[in-house]
């Protein structure tokens, strides 16, 4: 496709300013790598394909038996690092099931069951008492992208109020304005790459979400003429990145925590995210990005990425130790984590992508990784994903 090739280009172009022919055979690899892997997403993507009940096709996050549900957020990796993929009509589609899946209340699902059955709470409804903390958000992205290729104003204008109720139910701290899981014994799950995780409190990652959610969903009211709605989620979008700024920043380690009750450790990908966005300022995406290059070693294999510091394991987690969510290590958010490594080592933010697509070639696109543990192959957001922070990276490295 000619983004492939302007991608490849650019990355070319990088090199040669550089003078030497080390950077340019850096450059070369790290060309190829990112060629690779968005070939490699494609063909994992239209690989999952599976038909619903009502004949809609499906995306679930893994190719073959596995995850039998098509996931929300899963889906929308997909979309966030390759929604070239996908035909408009599949993608009017797959977000017409999401749509219509909301619970009365406007609460987003986790999953939606291959026959229609809405799924609201991780684990097939068996985790938490309350659905889970960031389908709302994941929904708004959904039609966002949605909207961003298709271009289907009939659509969004059908669409947008539904957005605005599941944007409303988010559970939020009124003080705060952050999202926020009750003191209860399991009120709810975070955000579902932590869905094992039992925080409490207010939460960094599913407020982030919340952040880029706010900013989307006040784009698409823009779009439709609805002004004074539009600077209204904006509004509160900024409002929550401030207190994200305030409430989880750890100045002393240059991390943010998870949460402020239960589970409050420094949270790798959370950090990750936040300067992703746009949310951490200058000073701490300096500090997150020095943080990811002093402990490289601890938090990395193989260019896939700890949830948590070195050591460091989940105050309460259904996963035992060295497992899943408790230790592994994912490729999910390696996207994020080289566009804020970037910030102080450049080289060793392209020798991080080089190694997760060296990984993949060797042993697959897997879930996780850990050791010489592999787990579920042909994982579609460990091979999507990335590429959206990898081309951002990109992109700022031109201005």
């Amino acid at each position: 496709m000619i983004k492939n090739f302007v991608l490849f280009f650019t990355i070319a172009a990088l090199a040669l300013a550089g003078g030497n022919a080390d950077a340019s055979a850096d450059s070369a690899a790290m060309s190829e790598a990112v060629s690779w892997l968005e070939k490699e997403s494609h063909r994992l993507i239209r690989a999952s394909r599976r038909t619903m009940k009502d004949g809609t096709v499906a995306f679930p996050p893994q190719v073959g038996i596995g995850y039998e549900a098509f996931w929300l957020r899963d889906y929308v990796y997909t979309l966030e690092g390759s929604i070239d993929s996908y035909s408009d009509r599949e993608l009017l589609d797959a977000g017409m099931v999401f749509i219509s899946s909301m619970r009365a209340d406007g609460a987003g699902v986790d999953c939606v069951k291959f026959d229609g059955h809405p799924i609201y709470k991780p684990g097939f409804g068996t985790l938490g008492a309350n659905p889970v903390a960031d389908g709302s958000q994941f929904t708004v992205a959904t039609i966002w992208h949605t909207y961003q290729k298709t271009r289907n104003s009939k659509f969004l204008k059908e669409n947008i109020d539904a957005l605005i109720k599941t944007m409303r139910n988010v559970p939020r701290n009124p003080r705060t304005k952050l999202v926020h899981i009750k003191d209860d014994d399991w009120d709810r799950c975070p955000y579902g790459f932590t869905d094992t995780v039992r925080m409490q409190g207010d939460v960094l990652f599913c407020s982030l979400l919340y952040v880029e959610a706010g900013r989307r969903l006040s784009e698409l009211l823009d779009v439709v003429g609805r002004k004074k709605e539009s600077a209204y989620w904006k509004s509160e979008a900024k409002a929550v990145a401030r207190n994200i700024r305030e409430v989880f920043w750890d100045e002393r380690v240059g991390l943010f925590r998870a949460a402020t009750i239960r589970c409050k450790e420094h949270h790798i990908w959370g950090s990750a995210f936040a300067v992703y966005l746009g949310v951490a300022d200058k000073g701490q995406s300096m500090a997150i990005a020095r943080y990811f290059k002093d402990n490289y070693s601890k938090i990395v294999q193989d260019g896939q990425i700890r949830h948590l510091p070195g050591g460091v394991y989940w105050e309460k987690c259904v996963a035992g130790k060295d497992t899943y969510q408790n230790g592994a290590y994912w490729a999910t958010p390696t996207g994020w984590f080289v566009y804020t490594l970037d910030l102080v080592d450049p080289g060793l933010a392209e020798r991080t992508v080089i190694d997760m697509v060296s990984d993949f070639k060797k042993g697959g696109v897997c879930e996780w990784i850990l050791g010489e543990k592999r787990r579920l192959p042909n994982y579609l957001a460990s091979a999507s994903l990335p590429l959206a922070g990898i081309r951002a990276m990109i992109e700022r490295r031109k201005d």
